[in-house]
Order: C-alpha cells, then sequence, then structure tokens
C-alpha cells in the first residue's frame, strides 16, 4: 500500500527535527504525534519510505537495486529515466514536487562530502556505494537534474559477453590474443558504448601470476582476476582541498610494482604518465578514451598532451612507441530499438608520412553476429575459429602457443573466419609474436 504524500512530508521532518532515525518506534511515535493512525502494514511502507528518503536514494532506490539498471536519470519531479542496457526508457517513478528532488540531490552529495547549493550548483563525485553521482540545480538549469550511473556487480568475461552476443567465437580470439601478447592498448568508443565492460572483460585473460594496477576516478573497472590494485581519485573538499588526481595515483602506480598499469579513462595530464609507462617497460598496460573511430585517437592524444604541455610530435612518438594496438567499440540501435554494443575491430599504429606522426591502419575487422547455441550467424563456431588461427582453444591458449597458425595467415589467401583484414594486419601479427 502505499502512503500519503502529507504523512510521509509530516513524519518525515518530525524526524528530522528529533535527529531520530527512522525506526518502527520512532516512526510510530511521529504518527501519534501527527494524530494519524495506521494499520501495521501501512507501518512498514511509512518506515521502508522514510529509510529509502533519509538514507538510501528516496524513490529511485529500487532502480539503484535493480539488476542490470547500468543509468538512472532524473529531470525534475515528472521524469525519471533508466537505462536497463537497451537504451533510456522512461520509470514510473514520480516525486512529489521540485523541491523533493532538490532534497534529495544535496543529501546525496553530503553523503559524497560535497555541497550542493546556489553558491555551488552542480556536483559530481561518488557516492559511498560506488555509485557516480552527477547534480545540478538552479540557477544553471530549469529544474534539478540528477544522473546516476550504476557500477556493475558482475565480473563480466569474454565469455559472458559471447553469450551475451556482445562478441563473436572470432572477436574473442583476436582480443585475447592481444592480451596474452602483452599488446598495449587503447579502447576507444563513444559514451556508453561499452569500453569499460569490455577492458574489464580484458583484464580477465591477463596472466595468473600478473599484477594488475587500475587507476580510476571512480571504480568502475571490475576485473575477474585474483591480482587487482584499485586506486581511485578524490575531488576537493569544500574548502578546495585534498583532491588527489589521476596523475597523482599513476605516479604512485609505477611504484607498485604492476604487470599491468590500466587507466580507466583517459581525459587529461595522465595521458603523459600512461605514456611514459608504456615506453619505459610497462607492457601491457590498457586505456579508454572517448573518440569517435579509432583513426581519431591519435589527434585526442595528442590533444590531451598538449593541454598537459607536451607537443604533438613528441606525443605520436610516445604514442607510437608506447601503444600497439587500438580496439574500437561501437554502440548502434538495431531494428527492434535494442542497443547493441560490440567491437569493431583491431588497429594498429604506424609510422605516417614523417617519424613523428602516427598514423592508424586498419588490421582486422569483425564481422557481425548473432551468438546462438555458441555458433554466429555466418556459422562460425568455437572449433573452427580455434582451427583457423593457432593452436588452442579461443581464449584459453596463449598467444605465443599459436605462432604457428600465425605464420601460416601470412601465406594463406582470403580472410579468416569471422574477420576482414585490413591493411594493418601484418602488423597486428607481429604484434602477436609471429618472427
Amino acid at each position: 500500500m502505499s502512503v500519503a504524500p502529507a504523512v510521509l512530508a509530516a513524519v518525515r521532518e518530525h524526524l528530522i527535527a528529533l535527529d531520530a532515525a527512522p525506526e518502527p518506534a520512532a516512526v510510530l511515535a511521529a504518527l501519534r504525534a501527527q494524530g494519524e493512525v495506521m494499520s501495521a502494514a501501512g507501518l512498514a511502507t511509512l518506515v521502508t519510505d522514510l529509510r529509502a528518503e533519509l538514507a538510501g536514494a528516496g524513490p529511485l532506490e529500487p532502480l539503484l537495486i535493480e539488476p542490470g539498471i547500468t543509468d538512472v536519470l532524473v529531470n525534475g519531479p515528472r521524469e525519471v529515466w533508466c537505462d536497463r542496457g537497451a537504451g533510456l526508457e522512461r520509470s514510473g517513478i514520480h516525486f512529489v514536487d521540485e523541491a523533493s528532488v532538490r532534497r534529495l540531490a544535496q543529501r546525496l552529495a553530503m553523503r559524497a562530502g560535497r555541497r550542493l547549493d546556489e553558491a555551488a550548483p552542480f556536483v559530481d563525485a561518488q557516492l559511498p556505494s560506488g555509485v557516480r553521482l552527477h547534480a545540478v540545480i538552479p540557477p544553471i538549469a530549469e529544474a534539478t537534474h540528477i544522473s546516476l550511473r550504476v557500477p556493475g556487480s558482475r565480473h563480466l568475461s569474454l565469455g559472458d559477453l559471447l553469450r551475451q552476443g556482445g562478441l563473436g567465437e572470432p572477436a574473442r580470439w583476436w582480443l585475447t590474443a592481444l592480451i596474452r601478447a602483452r599488446v598495449s592498448l587503447l579502447i576507444t568508443g563513444g559514451t556508453g558504448s561499452g569500453k569499460t565492460t569490455l577492458l574489464s572483460a580484458l583484464l580477465g585473460c591477463a596472466g595468473p601470476g600478473e599484477r594488475i594496477v587500475i587507476v580510476e576516478d571512480a571504480p568502475e573497472l571490475n576485473p575477474s582476476h585474483d591480482h587487482v590494485v584499485r586506486l581511485c581519485g578524490r575531488p576537493p573538499n569544500v574548502e578546495g582541498a585534498g583532491a588527489v588526481t589521476l596523475t597523482d595515483l599513476c605516479r604512485q602506480a609505477l611504484r607498485m610494482r604492476p604487470d599491468r598499469l590500466i587507466v580507466g579513462e583517459v581525459r587529461g595530464r595522465e595521458v603523459i604518465d600512461l605514456l611514459t609507462a608504456l615506453n619505459t617497460g610497462h607492457e601491457g598496460g590498457a586505456a579508454t578514451v572517448h573518440a569517435n573511430s579509432a583513426a581519431d585517437a591519435p589527434a585526442r592524444i595528442a590533444a590531451l598532451a598538449l593541454a598537459a604541455g607536451l607537443d604533438r610530435p613528441a606525443a605520436h612518438t610516445y604514442l607510437l612507441t608506447g601503444v600497439g594496438a587500438i580496439v574500437h567499440v561501437l554502440r548502434t540501435r538495431q531494428g527492434d530499438g535494442t542497443i547493441l554494443r560490440r567491437p569493431h575491430g583491431i588497429d594498429v599504429l604506424v609510422a605516417g608520412a614523417t617519424p613523428d606522426c602516427a598514423e592508424v591502419l586498419p588490421a582486422v575487422r569483425f564481422l557481425p553476429h548473432t551468438s546462438v547455441g555458441g555458433e554466429s550467424r555466418d556459422g562460425m563456431t568455437g572449433a573452427v575459429a580455434a582451427g583457423a588461427v593457432g593452436a588452442g582453444a579461443p581464449g584459453e591458449a596463449a598467444a605465443g602457443d599459436g605462432a604457428a597458425g600465425v605464420d601460416r595467415l601470412l601465406t594463406e589467401a582470403g580472410d579468416p573466419p569471422g574477420i576482414r583484414r585490413g591493411p594493418g594486419f601484418t602488423r597486428l601479427l607481429t604484434l602477436l609474436g609471429s618472427p
């Protein structure tokens, strides 16, 4: 049963005035003070609502705990949207009024140790639960807007992505080979394309004896690996002090004996520290970068490096010598309205017209697929993929174990099953261990 908004508001204000927790006894006393009578079932519902509002995320709490939801967006009191993995959809949740939305935004900001008021009308922070909070209030917006990014609770593997239709068996083999060969790589794509999900799954393919040190603004990467160290940045407090940047964390990570240095998302000065690490013996590192295509990655990296004080030729040189491959992820809407996120292919970096100019060459393009019962739409099965590219089952054999198969691909005519070769194919095979 639902509780009348007026009763909920009156009891809430009573508890706040007494600084009392929303426990059944305190709520019952507040009801009596208001002259209200309520059944046992109604009291239980009221306690649940008050706990969500005073200690949780209010009306949004059911969405935040629902499995599969990645984003919850609030546009004022009448619009609450969520993403269950198939794109944004409007939920049936509403707030009483604009004031209730603003109270929730301010309370969430306080839980993150930040302020949200007219003097500081926006906040970008992480809640103790790991949820990423962004909120804006008037006067810089017409209403209070709350954006919540919900971290994944599952350790997704490449096998999970294969079963969900996010990639095909050939893509799994080639991506696993990159990790096993310790090729340093960038994962590019747009917002919500699945860059972090793919990187997290790839890190699960790293050797069991490797130490992975992850540097992030917020804890989003969740690899299925036994030896993972996570370092998270921290924004300044209300006095403007105490910030810990990704640049700080990258430098600390290099002193922690990492076998792989991973930057969750490169978008600032930390790009220099990452490129420096990849050029000084820290192979196998990786990062995600916002870019519309793999070909745009060098320009994106150069722009970030230039803002940090590194000129374009130096940034391109560091990129050429430190990064081996780029994996681009696409986010496309299907005919039935669902969203498909999948790796588009693998590109390699080569010297351009001048030695200090990095260019991107397509090496492999993964053919569209639909995984059904372990077989893709083009009939590509795991056994076929294994025979096509070397010894061992796809995603299980180390890249070196399939060296004979890699060498064979240099002389075979036509494309291996499930992929289309590009001009950078030979360079990719070299990175994977072909002499």
